[in-house]
């Protein structure tokens, strides 16, 4: 009897210790199936941390005039090939009537343009440069003329500390490019008076009479400025900002130094892997890099802010081919480019802020100074302030969420995102010691 006790205490054991193994077993499998999952689903988590610096180099500061030819500035063999693209003539050349007409209370000025647009005894010149950067160079708002007072952290600057760059607004200005071996400006304060601060005279009265609307006309006076690093092209007509005649505006600005994972737990591209036009890798320069392809694969030239050595267009090649296809690039060939996030990119926040220039106290000094009527300085006149808000830069990062380490037990993940292994790591390793516990206990009690 008492052998076949012993028996049935041993099976019952038996079946219990069967019981505890195979539903340790079922959730280890459970546990681990989902970690697994979860790994293959390449989780990332963002991290932002605010750092202090004791200096910081400052940003590349681009800045275009609205108006990208000057007017009084057209010769006649300009207006001969150009007067059409730039709406001034009609297609048989002649002077198109409403120009006329706009004008009428401008009345030297008026008999200038109809003695520019008599072409009759005009023998014009067997070659035309096309819309090139010599043609924007010359025609453009020169720094030199635009530029009336300079400052950078309160010592004086000039047109020496800008260099030229092209853009769809034409001949434009670059502060701090950092090109020609020029060492990147810093400063070690912030606030007002410890950035660049720039007065300008935007040359109102030399724009281009606007007789219409065309997807290129602007009706704005002022400039046109992008904040960025000197790694990145300027993209001043998408990513600017206006600054107008008549205020004072100041930006504060702000440091943000983003990084992304490449695939599969993000989508970013190595900025160090650069494109066809450009050494490093950024928004921008992809997409003007693809624009350039794009223009030069359907009409054999290239618009005078592309990059390469393909013809620069003509303004027949301009008015009816590249123009329209940019904008058919923009509106429905969005496949054809396609511009990944870099991995590592600098951007920089802005806080905008303006007061009215002259104030009543300052407009006779003003007019005594450069010359200049009350009048003019309100419609012309604009100074720019921009600087750091204060001394530091925020680093805003991608980073793994779960890795293989902490898939083996290696090392806890001490990530807050959802699915995260903290507790659930040590479910099957709970599970199975109670159970082996209660199976113990209950052996001990049956002793």
């Amino acid at each position: 009897m008492c052998a076949g006790r012993a028996a049935r205490g041993s099976l019952r054991h038996r079946a219990l210790w069967a019981l505890a193994f195979c539903t340790s077993l079922g959730l280890l499998l459970s546990w681990s199936s989902n970690r697994l999952l979860h790994w293959l689903s390449f989780p990332s988590h963002t991290r932002v941390h605010r750092q202090w610096s004791r200096q910081l180099p400052f940003p590349a500061v681009t800045l275009c005039n609205n108006n990208p030819l000057r007017f009084p500035r057209l010769s006649k063999g300009d207006l001969y090939y150009a007067g059409h693209w730039l709406g001034l003539l009609l297609p048989n050349r002649t002077a198109r009537p409403l120009v006329s007409e706009l004008l009428g209370g401008d009345e030297p000025r008026r008999r200038w343009f109809r003695k520019l647009a008599d072409f009759r005894l005009f023998l014009p010149p067997r070659h035309f440069e096309g819309i090139s950067a010599g043609f924007m160079d010359r025609l453009g708002h020169q720094l030199e003329d635009m530029l009336l007072s300079c400052k950078y952290r309160g010592e004086p600057c000039g047109p020496q500390n800008f260099s030229s760059v092209f853009t769809k607004y034409g001949k434009c200005y670059m502060f701090n490019s950092g090109e020609d071996g020029k060492p990147l400006l810093t400063t070690v304060k912030g606030g007002t008076g410890n950035g660049l601060e720039i007065m300008l005279d935007i040359q109102q009265d030399e724009y281009l009479p606007i007789w219409g609307e065309t997807e290129e006309t602007t009706f704005e006076a002022g400039v046109k400025v992008q904040i960025h690093s000197q790694s990145e092209p300027p993209f001043v007509q998408e990513l600017g900002f206006g600054v107008a005649p008549g205020f004072q505006t100041f930006v504060a600005t702000q440091e943000q130094r983003l990084t992304y994972l490449p695939p599969p737990w993000g989508e970013c591209r190595p900025s160090d892997l650069g494109l066809d036009f450009f050494p490093v890798y950024s928004i921008t320069a992809c997409r003007i890099d693809c624009e350039t392809r794009y223009i030069v694969e359907n009409c054999n030239c290239r618009m005078v802010h592309m990059p390469g050595d393909a013809p620069f267009c003509t303004p027949e090649q301009y008015k009816e081919c590249a123009e329209p296809a940019l904008g058919l690039l923009a509106e429905k060939d969005s496949n054809y480019c396609i511009c990944r996030t870099p991995c590592n990119l600098t951007r920089y926040n802005k806080e905008l802020s303006m007061v009215k220039i002259p104030s009543k106290t300052s407009a006779k000094y003003l007019e005594k100074k450069f010359n200049k009527s009350e009048k003019y300085i309100s419609e012309n006149i604009l100074v720019l302030d921009i600087f750091f808000e204060a001394l530091n830069y925020e680093t805003i990062e991608q980073k793994k969420a779960y890795e293989v380490a902490a898939l083996l037990g290696l090392r806890p993940s001490c990530r807050r995102a959802p699915h995260s292994s903290g507790p659930r790591a040590s479910v099957g390793h709970w599970t199975g010691t109670t159970l082996s516990q209660t199976v113990e206990a209950r052996e001990s009690g049956a002793a």
